[in-house]
């Protein structure tokens, strides 16, 4: 089966940079989208093991004429060897993997299956985008859940109608093992397909939601992909998306990141400004104050700005509204130790 690229709007933000920010494992130079492989597996079993096989196994890849999406399935268990021989050679075409769980799920089964059928799975060790873990850092603040399905309806705008949920899959497969109807495995087929077809729509979004995050609408969106990239060590990055984060919930949380992330390369006047800024606004409760108290302190030497600093802190602390019982206590007696410490410090100068 054949999709035509127009199914693919996004198709044009399928580079290598924004792939390098999605995760710390190096990608193709250059890269290729037509040796990007995109692979799905239907099984006997969801929980792995070495009972499970891959009854039917979905390829897909980009081609002149469209997304091209070549499903494989064994009839019977003797023809799993040939199977996977022909997937094992597409493979070999490619210099990409791309799945949703496989590096849990799919490629571990493949690996076993194809050990025991006495095949080399040197195939499999190909770079690997595994879209679960990339979808989840970004999405699963605003969707909780991050099944395939929801991503299709909540992020692509693709809903899906009349779908065979996967868990009913191996049924499927064992019925047409006694009956030999071919057509019970109609909606598993679909179903797997439109599966492959989703990853290249997905993996496409987020190239470009990456390139270009003035684009992303949801605001926690915007916060996760910020911390994503803050954590695969991309600071620069990471500033210019927290710094898009509109005002709202999360806000404070993205201006205390992004003040962090400043102190971290030596920028101090920068997360000043930042800290200074988010007291103008009554935003960030006691935490810029804090941070503030110790930049004065330690930065400037300037013992009765950071004094100040804490007392304020320790009067917005009373406030009713910001008590929080599991940590208030903890972080009122740090600041009435740095409180009564800097007054000694000043005492003894003189001040």
């Amino acid at each position: 089966m054949i999709r035509p690229t127009h199914e693919f709007p996004e198709l044009s933000a399928l580079t290598r940079h924004p792939l390098m920010l999605m995760q710390h494992e190096e990608m193709p130079d250059p890269l290729n989208p037509r040796r990007i492989l995109f692979l799905d597996t239907e099984t006997t079993g969801l929980g792995g093991g070495a009972g499970t096989v891959a009854f039917e196994i979905g390829i897909g890849r980009m081609t002149s004429e469209g997304f091209a999406v070549t499903q494989y399935v064994m009839r019977d268990y003797p023809e799993e060897r040939f199977m996977l021989e022909k997937v094992r050679e597409q493979i070999l075409e490619s210099d990409l993997i791309c799945t949703f769980n496989g590096k849990t799920f799919d490629i571990p089964l493949l690996r076993t299956r194809f050990l025991m059928n006495r095949i080399n799975p040197d195939c499999l060790d190909l770079p690997h985008i595994d879209l679960l873990p990339i979808a989840r850092r970004i999405y699963k603040l605003r969707l909780s859940q991050c099944r395939l399905s929801r991503i299709e309806t909540e992020v692509l705008g693709i809903p899906r109608t009349g779908d065979l949920p996967g868990s009913e899959a191996p049924d499927r497969f064992f019925r047409f093992l006694k009956t030999g109807e071919f057509a019970l495995l109609d909606d598993v087929l679909t179903h797997n397909e439109q599966d492959v077809a989703s990853m290249l729509l997905l993996l496409s979004h987020l190239c470009a939601q990456y390139a270009q995050p003035e684009q992303i609408s949801f605001q926690e969106d915007l916060f996760s992909m910020g911390a994503a990239l803050e954590k695969e060590h991309h600071a620069s990055e990471s500033r210019r998306v927290f710094r898009l984060v509109p005002a709202g919930k999360l806000h404070s949380s993205s201006q205390l990141r992004l003040a962090a992330s400043h102190r971290r390369d030596g920028q101090i006047e920068h997360a000043r400004q930042i800290y200074l800024d988010m007291i103008s606004r009554k935003e960030g409760g006691v935490e810029p104050y804090i941070a503030l108290a110790k930049y004065y302190e330690h930065v400037e030497c300037n013992l009765p700005q950071a004094l100040e600093m804490t007392r304020k802190a320790l009067f917005l602390l009373a406030e009713p509204s910001l008590m929080d019982p599991a940590t208030v206590q903890e972080t009122r007696n740090a600041l009435q130790y740095r409180y009564d410490r800097l007054q000694k410090r000043l005492t003894r100068k003189g001040i």
